[in-house]
């Protein structure tokens, strides 16, 4: 985010590691031994896709099946010490920064992935966004307890004046050499690694990195297992004092935002919108998907909307009785938080016109729009398509420390999970 002076505690402190990454000769290729983020995953023709795509995609480290919670924990610290037996995965020979672009048509990315020393939110160095959910925190932090790994990195934001020097320098001159790693994923994505050694060039990041403050693009509930990992070893300094990110200068390589859906799991369309009756304004739009999304987007230029989907149509849902709002949405908060989409949809339509609770028994958040849509039609619930929140309400709620609602915002594009890996033991 913007540098509006030197952040809390110094600002950010990124330190090499020695990364974990797959050995070539030893998968079939690298595309197919990664995976998006843990929380993209959430269809099991994906996690099967992506298990079938090779028998050691990291999928099988971020999220095993077994039969609890425990187990699953366990097969992921047995399967990731495993590779390492076998030389499916091996570490760097010496502590490295590594320098990462994501490139698809006409969008580039680039950025650097280190160990970044933790800190809480009233610090103002890492700044989050969003509530977290409890449970999957609890089962994220079992995880990385029991492998002892920072298996995927987070995406972290920061905004610098723009110019080519500090860490933007290093990177530009890090990319004329040749990558560690080099592939394109089935999306259409070509990601390239670079391994930073060079005192001299970790040095100029370290310094540069130190006069910022980040915002929290993608990991929320990362980064709180972060935190709680760090408060079970107070005392003992170390590695559980950092995590790895993946750290954007978003004046160089601006980030698109996407909204995240919801699918609410036993709520039919039909009851749905006999609920919202009176309370807004239900529109149908026999149109196609991309039509409706631009219908809602123009909606949410002049207010709260949302666009229903399930049987087989589109509902535009926009204009809410202002006196419901009044009496649902809570107080004592900015008025860019009290007019937020997501607040308007889980303090007002699921808390008090739908009563369902935000639990994954009920709600499931979801990144991919037709993959919303086809999920509500086949279950037979209501998919909840949501617009964008725009980047500067994002990151100016976060400036004055208010989080949103949680999965308001997707980020992107996010890293690939596999690339690199952190492993606790060797720091």
């Amino acid at each position: 985010m913007n540098n509006e002076g030197p952040a809390a505690n110094g600002g950010l402190h990124l330190i090499p590691f020695r990364g974990l990454r797959y050995v070539p000769e030893r998968v079939g290729s690298l595309a197919a031994v990664t995976s998006p983020p843990y929380d993209v995953v959430v269809r099991p023709d994906g996690l099967h896709h992506l298990e079938s795509a090779d028998p050691h995609n990291i999928v099988r480290l971020i999220l095993p099946q077994a039969a609890s919670p425990e187990d699953r924990h366990r097969q992921a610290a047995e399967t990731l010490s495993r590779w390492l037996s076998e030389g499916v995965l091996a570490a760097d020979p010496e502590p490295a920064l590594y320098v990462y672009e994501q490139r698809k048509g006409d969008l580039l990315q680039r950025g650097v992935i280190g160990a970044l020393a933790l800190s809480e939110p009233s610090d103002g160095v890492v700044l989050p966004h969003e509530d977290v959910m409890p449970e999957v925190v609890a089962d994220r932090a079992a995880l990385m307890r029991t492998t002892a790994a920072n298996l995927e990195p987070l995406l972290l934001t920061y905004r610098s004046g723009g110019e080519l020097s500090g860490t933007s320098a290093v990177i530009e001159r890090t990319i004329l050499g040749p990558p560690v790693i080099a592939t394109t994923t089935e999306d259409g994505f070509s990601h390239r690694l670079w391994s930073v050694t060079d005192p001299a060039e970790l040095t100029q990041v370290e310094d540069d990195l130190s006069r910022y403050q980040a915002l929290i693009a993608d990991g929320h509930h990362r980064w709180a297992t972060y935190l709680r990992l760090r408060a079970e070893h107070t005392g003992s300094p170390g590695p559980w004092n950092y995590g790895l990110v993946l750290l954007i200068d978003t004046a160089r390589y601006p980030l698109q935002v996407r909204a995240i859906h919801r699918l609410l799991r036993r709520l039919p369309v039909a009851d749905a919108l006999s609920a919202l009756d009176g309370s807004f304004r239900v529109r149908g739009l026999d149109v196609s998907l991309e039509q409706a999304l631009g219908t809602l987007a123009e909606a949410a230029a002049e207010g709260n909307a949302f666009l229903l989907a399930g049987d087989g149509r589109f509902h535009l849902v926009d204009r809410p009785d202002p006196e419901l709002l009044a009496g649902t949405v809570p107080g004592g908060r900015p008025e860019a938080w009290r007019t937020l989409d997501a607040t308007v949809l889980h303090a007002t339509m699921l808390d008090r016109i739908w009563r369902i609770p935000d639990t994954p028994d009920h709600i499931n958040y979801i990144h991919d729009t037709q993959a919303a849509v086809s999920q509500a039609e086949r279950d037979g619930g209501t998919a909840v398509l949501m617009h964008p929140v725009p980047e500067e309400i994002v990151r100016e709620l976060a400036r004055e420390g208010v989080t949103m609602p949680r999965k308001s915002t997707s980020f992107g594009p996010k890293p690939a999970t596999g690339l690199v890996l952190r492993s606790l033991a060797l720091d």
